[in-house]
């Protein structure tokens, strides 16, 4: 399956780009994290428990499932005041 992956924010900068094309099996939005993870350096950064994610450009957990062609989105958590 393949998918865009986007970044934003802190993310985008750490890792030095907005975006990416990535192919492998993936049924849900956490198998794309953990593949991401795995290529370690500055993706160890998607490992954070308070990651947000949307699949599809709608907010979503990463239990959300996947399709062939689907856009993927991680970013830092937002604040506000």
């Amino acid at each position: 399956m393949r998918v865009k992956v986007m970044y934003f924010a802190r993310y985008r900068e750490l890792l030095g780009i907005d975006a990416e094309r990535l192919e492998g099996e993936f049924s849900v939005l956490d198998d794309v994290r953990q593949a991401l993870v795995a290529k370690g350096g500055q993706y160890a950064v998607l490992a954070e428990q308070n990651l947000m994610c949307a699949r599809n450009e709608e907010l979503c957990r990463l239990d959300e499932p996947l399709a062939e062609g689907d856009d993927v989105a991680f970013f830092p958590p937002v604040t506000g005041g």
